[in-house]
């Protein structure tokens, strides 16, 4: 489980996420391009006990290489025109056994295809606005934390911590997944290049356009999450894609080849 925070800017709520994960036993804390130093004095101030979590998180540029290798993203919004279910409904699908200790390394994640152990990440926005849909678009399911209508803004610490605790509550209650019968799903890289290639290919023949490429290919995105493609699936749709994308590069020819006197049966 990788806990993914978005453009991080407080140094404080870094090292109040980092206790906080220790506090429920998990490890993988993941930083997309941080506004603030996790290794100052107040993170680890704030860390106390669990200053190994900042100095061996691992930093990316973008959102798209912080959930490489993963299976299973949900991101967490509080946005009111934005669906999303609640966090108690989410957690349990979200649990996975452990992930093999080469994950720790961006380099190796989802280095292996043929292993069936499950990768899952929460992604959280920044403090000020939380995700933006460019963002949310990664994830296969958005979770939201029920709070007062009075002030329903959590302070990112404070969501986070709420996650935790209850990830760790559904695994304490739930068994853990048989991982000789999972199905070896097709990891994050595999399916953010299937989309990439799909709107490419409908936009080149005119099934979407530039105007409505996003709502439609958000309605793809959604219908193939929820079939939850094999990672020999998702292999065998990209090589459609690479076919058409070769096919439509060639010099049309016809159908049915012959005049249509050749074609059409002989009628006496």
């Amino acid at each position: 489980m990788r806990i993914v925070l978005v453009d991080p800017a407080g140094a404080r709520n870094l090292g109040s996420i980092a206790r906080v994960m220790k506090n429920f036993g998990l490890d993988r804390l993941v930083l997309v391009n941080p506004q603030c130093d996790r290794l100052s004095d107040e993170a680890m101030h704030m860390a106390v006990h669990a200053k190994s979590l900042l100095e061996t998180a691992i930093v990316v540029p973008d959102l798209p290489s912080a959930l490489i290798g993963c299976h299973r993203i949900a991101a967490t919004v509080g946005r009111e025109d934005v669906q999303a279910e609640s966090l108690r409904s989410v957690t349990p699908w979200l649990l996975s056994p452990d992930v093999p200790q080469n994950t720790q390394n961006p380099q190796n994640w989802g280095a292996n295809p043929d292993s069936n152990q499950i990768q899952s990440a929460i992604v959280f926005g920044p403090e000020d606005h939380g995700l933006s849909n460019a963002e949310l678009k990664y994830a296969q399911r958005c979770i939201t934390i029920p709070s007062s209508p009075d002030y329903p803004s959590l302070n990112l610490a404070q969501a986070v911590g709420i996650c935790c605790y209850e990830l760790s509550q559904q695994l304490e209650a739930a068994p853990r997944l048989d991982t000789e019968a999972a199905i070896d799903p097709a990891p994050f890289q595999l399916t953010n290049a299937f989309y990439t290639g799909l709107e490419e290919l409908l936009l080149t023949i005119g099934y979407l356009h530039d105007h409505t490429a996003e709502s439609r290919m958000n309605k793809f995105r959604l219908l193939l999450d929820r079939a939850v493609p094999s990672h020999h699936e998702m292999t065998m749709l990209l090589g459609i894609l690479r076919q058409a994308k070769w096919a439509i590069g060639q010099v049309p020819e016809p159908l049915v080849k012959g005049e249509p006197t050749e074609i059409l049966p002989k009628t006496r």
